[in-house]
């Protein structure tokens, strides 16, 4: 499948992109910290993180990945699963849905709508795929900027959790 919207490609991603997601996920958090931000996910690179490494593997070989590309270069990820992470106190949804596991983009792309092309190809994705509901968790911190983008792009508040101290805001979207 080879979308494409505003010069955005969207392809399945292949574990040949791991070094790429994790270098947009190393840049977000340097990113976030050079806002201020250390709560959302703290100040170690991604990359670095106990895990981090073994964790894109996994996203990129056991769930649906999705990269998006401008001129043949990864500058946004995505991955898709039938339900959010089992370590999150998220409780399941009572019918079949897809979930947003992953939503990342490079840093240094900022404003050209790449998050928003992924969540849609997103939706797409939750049609083709027989279903309605399409949903995605993401920190409730800060000044909330990260639940408006969801809202933004068609997703509705639905319920708040801790992971630990970690404020989350679970977010649903219906797609006919």
């Amino acid at each position: 499948m080879n979308d494409t919207t505003h010069g955005i490609r969207i392809r399945p991603g292949v574990l040949a992109d791991a070094p790429a997601v994790l270098g947009m996920l190393d840049g977000a958090v340097a990113w976030m910290n050079s806002r201020g931000n250390t709560e959302q996910w703290g100040t170690t690179p991604y990359s670095q993180k106990p895990g981090g490494v073994e964790r894109v593997e996994r996203y990129l070989t056991e769930n649906a990945p999705w990269i998006a590309e401008l001129d043949g270069m990864p500058v946004g990820a995505m991955v898709l699963d039938s339900g959010p992470s089992p370590q999150m106190p998220i409780k399941a949804a009572e019918e079949a849905e897809l979930y947003v596991r992953l939503l990342v983009s490079d840093r240094r792309r900022v404003g050209l709508g790449i998050g928003a092309v992924l969540l849609a190809h997103a939706a797409e994705e939750t049609r083709r795929g027989g279903l309605e509901l399409l949903r995605v968790d993401c920190w409730a911190g800060g000044g909330g900027e990260l639940v408006a983008f969801y809202e933004r792009n068609g997703f509705t508040r639905t319920e708040t959790f801790l992971s630990g101290d970690w404020p989350g805001q679970v977010l649903a979207r219906r797609v006919a």
